[in-house]
């Protein structure tokens, strides 16, 4: 294996960086410019191992591209004015993008920033002969699987068997199991180092971490997110649901884990900051010499309702309600009262 090698250079290109394994993403640096897909060797939490180059790192400071919106299929294409020529269009309206995209998502050149403690160094960039050892060290893993199934059943440990990886940099073997409880596998770690000869190391997770190991298709038919893309396992409450005004049935909104979707977390702060500048529900608006209460607040129309008596409720724009700080009540615009009421 080759030597680590020592960099003094506080500028580098620095890129995400992705353990086909077990789905660990970190930022990494490197003193030359990687493309997407590229293998690289990288210091681990478990020791040195493979790595696939996802991208650039992000760039602080810099203005947010949106995508087009005026795709219609799957496919997300992503431009600016300068690259707009570059873009293929499908001509035949039958036909689907993707027949002549050339690309989902334009690539972007890596560009030098400076680099703290907080980012790895790429050790070395994967060689044939390592790619090789990788393809026989996942070969291995099913073996290891079944071996590993034995002696739990051998020795009755109550503890579920997920997924093994064999290092590439290291002798080393990681198994990642669930169980309920505390686990004493000392007497299973010693039978697996008899068979496999080098360092053994046992792993236990949660159930959430089961899904990010293994993967599959959640309810929206995409990659589970904690296994395609998120990087930390964040908490998700119940209180996400609400605020967004979401069904509270369990399985509607439980991944296959059994615990929340991660995806409740992605527009709650969003959600917050809109309501923010509304009146929470239950508030009572005096309106047409008669007070209504605020039933619903509608993000995604942008729309307050609010119900008075005898059934009878109104949708009020965002934009029409406003907050008196002398009077210390929320009001709706006279202009906006004068045209529902004067019909």
């Amino acid at each position: 294996m080759k030597q680590k090698m020592a960099h003094d250079d506080e500028w580098a290109y620095v890129y995400v960086i992705k353990n086909p394994s077990y789905n660990d993403v970190c930022l990494c640096a490197w003193d030359s410019v990687l493309y997407a897909g590229t293998p690289i060797v990288y210091e681990t939490r478990f020791g040195l191992d493979l790595g696939i180059v996802v991208g650039p790192a992000p760039v602080l400071g810099k203005s947010y591209v949106p995508g087009r919106s005026d795709v219609h299929g799957a496919c997300l294409h992503f431009s600016d004015e300068k690259e707009e020529d570059d873009v293929r269009y499908v001509s035949d309206d039958s036909a689907h993008q993707c027949d002549s995209c050339f690309c989902c998502q334009i690539a972007k050149e890596p560009e030098k920033m400076k680099v703290d403690g907080s980012v790895t160094w790429i050790d070395h960039l994967a060689t044939p002969a390592e790619m090789s050892k990788y393809a026989e060290n996942e070969d291995k893993e099913e073996e290891a699987l079944r071996i590993c199934r034995e002696k739990i059943r051998k020795h009755e440990l109550g503890m579920k068997l997920v997924t093994t990886h064999f290092l590439l940099g290291e002798p080393k073997v990681i198994f990642f199991f669930t169980a309920d409880e505390r686990v004493d596998f000392r007497d299973l770690v010693k039978d697996l180092v008899a068979v496999f000869r080098m360092r053994i190391e046992l792993r236990q997770i949660g159930v959430r971490d089961e899904s990010r190991l293994i993967g599959g298709l959640s309810v929206c038919g995409r990659d589970y997110c904690c296994h395609l893309m998120t990087k930390e396992m964040d908490p998700v409450t119940i209180k996400m649901a609400k605020e967004q005004n979401l069904s509270l049935n369990s399985m509607k909104i439980s991944g296959p884990c059994g615990r929340l979707l991660c995806c409740l977390a992605y527009e709650y702060d969003y959600y917050m900051e809109e309501k923010a500048g509304c009146p929470p529900e239950g508030t009572r608006i005096k309106l047409d010499r008669e007070l209504w209460r605020v039933s619903e607040i509608n993000i995604l129309s942008r729309k307050i309702t609010l119900s008075g008596s005898e059934g009878r409720t109104l949708q009020i724009p965002f934009e029409e309600i406003l907050y008196n700080s002398d009077t210390g009540y929320w009001e709706v615009s006279e202009e906006y009262q004068e045209e529902i009421f004067s019909s």
